[in-house]
């Protein structure tokens, strides 16, 4: 046999050996996750589905209703009714809102009552709506009487 063929062939097992490993490392990670890690994402997973809906008051409804709540962006909102109001003006039909995805969130407990998030947005819409948008963001989470709720958003 060649060497080529031979190189080929290592590199082939190589690679069907890797893959087995690899999504066994995947699944462990997925399966790892903490109740509390599962609460807290699924906050940031009913955002995107009310925002998806045209929802803003659902949307609002992950903050907590509070004057210290902060949200951080091109300003900083003080409060739930700022915080409401600032989305009201910024997103002001369905079609400002556009299409919202989340990725690579990662949930961190920092106690019994507080956790954070980080992950990224994409914001998918017409041009004439303001285009798409993405970046980054890092919520703080206040395990209150009604749920996780949202009390500081810094997105940008």
């Amino acid at each position: 046999m060649s060497r080529s063929r031979v190189a080929i062939l290592v590199l082939v097992a190589a690679v069907l050996f890797a893959a087995p490993a690899a999504h066994s490392q995947d699944l462990q990670a997925l399966t790892t996750a903490s109740r509390e890690q599962l609460d807290v994402v699924k906050v940031l997973l009913t955002q995107q589905a009310a925002w998806n809906h045209g929802d803003i008051e659902a949307f609002v409804q992950t903050y907590k209703d509070a004057p210290d709540t902060l949200m951080v962006t091109h300003q900083i909102s003080h409060g739930f009714a700022g915080l409401v109001e600032e989305y009201r003006h910024d997103y002001p039909n369905r079609a400002a809102m556009g299409i919202l995805t989340f990725s690579e969130l990662e949930a961190r407990p920092l106690d019994a009552n507080f956790a954070i998030v980080v992950g990224k947005y994409h914001l998918e819409r017409a041009k004439k709506e303001g285009g798409n948008a993405e970046g980054v963001f890092s919520v703080v989470l206040e395990k209150t009487d009604k749920g996780w709720k949202i009390v500081l958003d810094h997105t940008t």
